[in-house]
């Protein structure tokens, strides 16, 4: 069932929160809200499933040929010495031999034709002799030999895929093989994304003095394509108050989410802010998390507002921990919680502030006897976009960890978990 946004379902009681307690927050207080459709299968790869699929029968339906040869009847055969049959018929994939097998009888078969009655077991077509209208079988094979069961893959009835899963391309496969031309998905969520600053140029601008491109909505435009949810692009807003609220205002009456980067605190020039707890409700969740400490959750009406930190990459960190598992489950999703590996560390870490947790951007490297180890990048700044586009995923650090030495074991998140590859 989908619903509206709860009220006030990002407010907590809490100075600062850890990561665990932020995506407890969001996991147990955040559904679908958003409507149901029928989609081709062809054109479901990516789209989150609205109800749970069931096989209408077994997959496949027929004990089939796995392989091109002949079939025939183990009881009729003798595993020590081989044996010899009559040809008496051909079966092929879609075209089924009419009638059974009597005692001493083969029938010519090829990949995937129906077995025929009284056929429990196929010889591959290189390993026997045929002569006289006679195919003579070698000795060795086991009862049931080359053959592929009904319902080996699936049985009918049983549990295809179930609701709120995002479907890949082997879900696809599987809903083909049972026969679904169309399923019921959850609709895609509407998501717009807004920059604000009077600092902010679009790439392909020309470059003026004073001022950056802005790198972070084209970043967070991807990562919600990935994360299944295609984004519009609002452009940069000025920092003038009258027209960020009056944008912001038309935004929430028009998307589902609304995601923006910078401006996380209540300075003077900081309107976002001000405006969403204007028009609705905004909760400032300060992380106890390094990258991206700063963020904002929120909503105006039934639209969720998400603000990012301003730095590319905190927006990174904070857009796959946080905002991927928002979306997941605003759009009818169930959020996995991301694999972690462990791997031993190439590097050490003598000394660490605790208290919070950590996201390393980590690099993949050959260690002895071709075991994967891993090291940070070599730059820790917040702004290098090169470390992200370097690294290979996350090496996550606990907040009880005081001191990490080289050859430790640390739980490395690859950004494959997240959909994205390297």
């Amino acid at each position: 069932m989908t619903g509206k946004l709860l009220d006030d379902c990002f407010l907590h009681d809490k100075d600062r929160l850890t990561h665990a307690e932020a995506l407890s927050i969001l996991t147990s207080r955040l559904g679908p809200v958003v409507g149901v459709e029928q989609v081709v299968l062809a054109e479901a790869a990516g789209r989150i499933l609205a109800e749970t699929m069931t096989a209408p029968r077994d997959i496949p339906a027929h004990t089939n040929a796995a392989v091109d040869g002949y079939a025939f009847a183990a009881a009729d055969y003798d595993a020590d010495n081989g044996g010899r049959f009559a040809l008496v018929g051909r079966a092929a994939a879609g075209h089924a031999f009419r009638g059974s097998l009597a005692q001493g009888q083969a029938v010519r078969i090829l990949t995937g034709a129906v077995m025929p009655d009284g056929a429990d077991t196929v010889a591959m077509q290189e390993d026997v002799r045929l002569d006289a209208g006679c195919v003579t079988i070698p000795a060795g094979l086991k009862p049931g030999a080359n053959r592929r069961l009904a319902g080996e893959d699936v049985a009918g009835g049983s549990q295809l895929i179930e609701a709120s899963s995002r479907l890949r391309p082997q879900d696809v496969a599987a809903l083909a093989a049972a026969g679904a031309g169309e399923v019921r998905c959850y609709k895609r969520l509407k998501v717009a994304v807004i920059s604000t600053g009077d600092e902010l140029l679009h790439s392909g601008e020309p470059f003026a003095e004073g001022r950056v491109y802005d790198a972070n909505a084209p970043m967070i435009g991807a990562l919600a394509g990935i994360a299944g949810h295609p984004v519009t692009q609002l452009g940069v807003l000025p920092d003038k108050v009258a027209l960020v609220r009056e944008k912001l205002k038309e935004a929430a009456a028009q998307f589902d989410v609304v995601i923006t980067s910078g401006g996380a605190s209540r300075g003077e020039e900081d309107h976002i802010v001000k405006t969403v707890d204007a028009l609705g409700s905004l909760k400032l969740w300060q992380l106890a998390i390094k990258p991206g400490r700063p963020m904002s959750f929120g909503q105006i009406g039934d639209c969720a507002f998400l603000g990012l930190p301003g730095n590319p990459v905190a927006v990174f960190v904070c857009f796959l921990l946080y905002a991927i598992p928002v979306l997941t489950l605003l759009g009818g999703g169930r959020w996995r919680e991301p694999r972690r590996y462990q791997l031993p560390a190439a590097f050490t870490m003598p000394k660490r502030k605790m208290g919070r947790r950590e996201f390393l951007r980590g690099l993949l490297l050959p260690g002895p006897e071709d075991q994967l180890t891993v090291k940070p990048y070599s730059r820790d700044g917040s702004g290098l976009i090169s470390s992200l586009r370097a690294s290979d995923g996350f090496i996550e650090v606990g907040e009880t960890i005081e001191a990490i030495h080289e050859g430790q074991a640390v739980n490395f998140i690859p950004y494959s978990e997240f959909g994205i590859f390297t």
